[in-house]
């Protein structure tokens, strides 16, 4: 009887394994896009958006500063979303929803 394992797993790896797969694996890869947001939009577009939550399915609610901004930022939405996708390393975002906050 042969054992392959080569020692005792890390517990973080043990842990992603665990999740990767579940339901709450996936809540927890949607909320971590919410810190992927400023990062990969850039310092321009950060300045005047925040992330605020992500539903099930897939939608992004961003909070703008102005109704410029949402007709600007609109435009941009496919770009934006692949470019969040690419920084949380998943495709978890499939549309933003903008709203002006004050």
């Amino acid at each position: 009887m042969s054992d392959d394992r080569k020692g005792p797993a890390k517990v973080g790896d043990a842990l992603a394994e665990l999740l990767a797969g579940s339901a709450l694996g996936a809540r927890i890869a949607r909320a971590a896009v919410l810190g992927h947001w400023a990062g990969a939009v850039g310092p321009q577009i950060a300045a005047v958006t925040q992330a605020r939550a992500i539903a099930e399915n897939g939608t992004l609610t961003v909070s703008v500063k102005t109704n410029a901004w949402v007709q600007e930022l609109s435009m941009m939405e496919r770009a934006l979303i692949a470019k969040v996708n690419k920084s949380a390393g998943s495709d978890v975002v499939k549309k933003i929803r903008w709203e002006v906050y004050r």
